[in-house]
């Protein structure tokens, strides 16, 4: 039987079944459902991240503003301690100290939140919060280390305390503050290393800026705390705390160059008892005689300079830029002169030092009327001195005496401005035209490491020290003006190449001179008057070689030696009246470890240096 046919369907039977949903059709619309709340999940996210984010870098923003400025309030804190340190302001000396550290140690917190370190480890973007933190780091420590244990040092720091009425030096607070300014001193000096090696902001230049500034002060603020430091522990002693001492002092003349700046003009011996200085037995050079009992300053030394006698000669006594040599010989001299009299140790000082001196305390009054000032000093006893007693050599020497008589008593007496002696001496010393030595070793050994040694490094370092001995016996380097260029190849070898270039200008003027100041003593050669005959040697790297030196462009002969461990060559270099000579070294050096260093020897010009050679 055949199975029933449907029947056609009613309308309404066919609207029901079009509109009666399939099991495909509520498939697709919960798929539509969960994209839609998938959506609307994603959507709530990013909007819930949004906000984290914002409120995360809001967060951020505002710690950093904290930061700084909490930085900025202890950097002027700081600044406050330092200045009541240096004036004897112990009280607000402290209070400054406590501020610094209270607003030191808000800013380390600040940086050391979990947002400042998510922050910083965020590559690029996180630079200048590490850098940040690096910096306030280092401003926690000096607050904490180095500024509140130098308020125990009080008036140590104090140049007004430090140097009494009367020209005393105050040697007990000195003394007892050296533990402290040794302990604080390096305390600074790691600081001053952690503050360069902080590294620079990737694209923030205020953060920079504060870094380069944070570098600086730090190595000022060691540089003061390790020059007090090295003064309150040799001070007391070489100042007499512990019985009378005894120095040489000798005034060069660099008109006339020297190895150490200048010929030994005159002399005095200064005597110091408990922190009180006096000069007594001012003389001329020639009172020390030229034919005097030698000393065994070694066969180095004996090979490059003992032909011209500087152990025995006052004239060619400083012939080594090495200053502890000149001091030993001047020992030597002072002991034959005065019959037995073993002095503690030697000074040098120029006239350029001496006008920094007198820009503090004052002009001094010649027993004419004549002013001699700052302004002045300089002048009078490297130029005018020679025209003014071109016939009567004595008469200026005496007259080189007296002056340098007043003005030792004026540095000896009352000191109005205390910090700005010390500034002035300073700035001799850091230019080489003071130089100290002591005959007792311990000092010694720690003068040796400062600029006031005023000494030849024996480290392997690369060195270039140009050094100009005038040969003729006249005054012309005070119309020297030099310029020194030191270029080396890259570090990727053993050895490189290196060249070493020294251009010499002849200022003197074309009016006629004095034979004393342009004539030439031994001339064999018939050169003009005018002529400055100028021995250079240079000191070099250890293991140096020299290929080649020239002069004026023509090739030249130079003599070889050693001192303290470097290589020296020397040549004979003659500059005509009003003419530029170039001296050119070319030079094989190992390559080492270490910056370029190119001393400057203290003449009368400031000459220019520059160094084209990569650190290796």
């Amino acid at each position: 039987m055949p199975s029933p046919t449907p029947g056609p369907k009613s309308r309404d039977e066919s609207e029901r079944a079009e509109s009666a949903p399939t099991a495909n059709t509520r498939v697709r619309k919960k798929r539509r459902v969960k994209t839609s709340n998938r959506r609307r999940n994603i959507a709530a996210g990013l909007g819930i991240s949004a906000l984290v984010v914002t409120a995360f870098s809001v967060w951020l923003g505002y710690t950093a503003f904290e930061v700084k400025s909490n930085l900025e309030s202890a950097r002027d804190h700081a600044q406050s301690t330092k200045k009541a340190l240096l004036s004897g302001d112990t009280e607000g000396a402290e209070r400054s100290a406590s501020d610094a550290d209270k607003y030191a140690t808000l800013a380390y917190s600040g940086t050391s939140s979990i947002s400042w370190n998510i922050a910083s480890a965020i590559p690029i973007i996180g630079s200048p919060f590490e850098a940040t933190k690096q910096m306030t780091n280092v401003v926690h420590g000096l607050a904490q280390d180095v500024l509140i244990p130098a308020v125990d040092a009080g008036t140590a720091l104090a140049p007004n305390e430090l140097i009494q009425p009367g020209g005393r030096v105050a040697l007990g607070p000195l003394r007892d503050a050296t533990r402290v300014l040794e302990q604080t001193a390096g305390a600074a000096e790691q600081l001053a290393v952690q503050a360069k090696a902080v590294p620079e902001a990737g694209f923030i230049g205020a953060v920079n800026a504060a870094r380069t500034s944070l570098v600086d002060q730090t190595a000022e603020l060691t540089n003061l705390l390790d020059n007090t430091a090295l003064a309150s522990r040799l001070a007391p002693a070489m100042l007499g705390v512990d019985g009378p001492r005894n120095y040489f002092i000798g005034f060069q003349t660099n008109a006339e160059a020297r190895g150490t700046g200048g010929l030994l003009g005159g002399y005095g011996i200064v005597r110091v008892n408990d922190g009180t200085a006096s000069v007594d037995t001012l003389g001329r050079n020639t009172e020390l005689g030229v034919d005097n009992r030698p000393i065994d300053l070694g066969p180095d030394f004996a090979n490059l300079y003992g032909p011209s006698r500087p152990t025995t000669d006052f004239r060619n006594s400083n012939l080594s830029s090495h200053f502890p040599y000149a001091a030993k010989i001047w020992q030597s001299l002072w002991m034959q002169e005065s019959n037995g009299e073993v002095v503690d140790g030697a000074i040098a000082i120029d006239p350029i030092a001496l006008s920094y001196v007198l820009k503090v305390v004052g002009p001094i009054t010649m027993p004419d009327g004549e002013a001699v000032s700052a302004d002045n000093v300089v002048e009078l006893t490297e130029s005018t001195a020679y025209t003014r007693f071109a016939e009567n050599n004595n008469a200026r020497k005496q007259y080189l005496q007296t002056m340098a008589a007043l003005v030792v008593e004026k540095m000896t007496g009352n000191i109005r401005a205390p910090g700005a002696l010390l500034d002035a001496v300073g700035r001799g010393v850091s230019e080489g035209r003071i130089a100290v030595w002591s005959s007792h070793p311990e000092e010694q050994e720690a003068l040796a490491s400062t600029p006031l040694g005023h000494t030849v490094p024996t480290d392997e370092a690369p060195y270039a020290g140009v050094v100009i001995n005038n040969q003729a016996g006249n005054k012309l380097d005070y119309y020297l003006t030099r310029s020194i260029h030191y270029a080396a190849e890259s570090c990727d070898t053993n050895t490189r190449s290196s060249t070493v270039t020294l251009t010499l200008t002849n200022n003197a003027p074309s009016a006629d001179l004095p034979d004393y100041v342009d004539g030439i003593v031994a001339n064999p050669m018939n050169l003009p008057h005018g002529t400055n005959v100028a021995a250079v040697s240079l000191l070099t790297t250890q293991g140096s070689k020299l290929d080649s030196v020239s002069i004026g462009g023509k090739p030249s002969f130079a003599r070889g030696g050693n001192e303290l461990g470097r290589p020296v060559f020397m040549v004979l270099a003659q500059v005509p009246q009003g003419e530029t000579v170039d001296v050119v070294f070319h030079l094989t050096e190992p390559t080492v470890a270490g910056e370029v260093r190119v001393p400057v020897q203290p003449l009368v010009d400031n000459p220019t240096v520059t160094i084209d050679a990569p650190t290796c």
